[in-house]
C-alpha cells in the first residue's frame, strides 16, 4: 500500500510563494510517476504537474507553466511543488498522487492519493 502525506499549504498574498511537500512510503519512491492535482470548490480535480519515477521528465498544466516547479528527492521519499507568482485562481486543495502511467496527466492515471492540503491566495 502506497501512502502519501502532503504538507506546506497555507494562506499567501497574490504574487507570493509556497512550497508543498509530499512524503511517500518507501515503496512509492521510485516505481511511480508522481503528480500534483488541485480542486477548487465546485470544480473538477485538475492536473497541475507530474514527474516521472527517477525525475527525468516533468509535465505541467499550461496555467502553471513558468510559475510552478515540480521536483522529487527519492533519497528522502519526498516530492515538492514550488509555487511562485501565485494568483487568486490558484486557490484550491492540492493533492499529491502516485501512479504507474509514465506521463499521467489525468486523475484516472493515478491509483494513490494523499489527503490534500489547502492553498489560499488572497488578492
Amino acid at each position: 500500500q502506497v501512502q502519501l502525506v502532503e504538507s506546506g499549504g497555507g494562506l499567501v498574498q497574490a504574487g507570493g510563494s509556497l512550497r508543498l511537500s509530499c512524503a511517500a512510503s518507501e515503496r512509492a519512491s521510485t516505481l511511480y510517476t508522481k503528480g500534483w492535482f488541485r480542486q477548487a470548490p465546485g470544480k473538477e480535480r485538475e492536473f497541475v504537474a507530474a514527474i516521472t519515477g527517477i525525475g527525468t521528465r516533468t509535465y505541467y498544466a499550461d496555467s502553471v507553466k513558468g510559475r510552478f516547479t515540480i521536483s522529487r528527492d527519492n533519497a528522502k521519499n519526498t516530492m515538492y511543488l514550488q509555487m511562485n507568482s501565485l494568483k487568486p485562481e490558484d486557490t484550491a486543495v492540492y493533492y499529491c498522487a502516485a501512479g504507474r502511467v509514465y506521463s499521467g496527466t489525468k486523475p484516472n492515471d493515478y491509483g494513490y492519493w494523499g489527503q490534500g492540503t489547502q492553498v489560499t491566495v488572497s488578492s
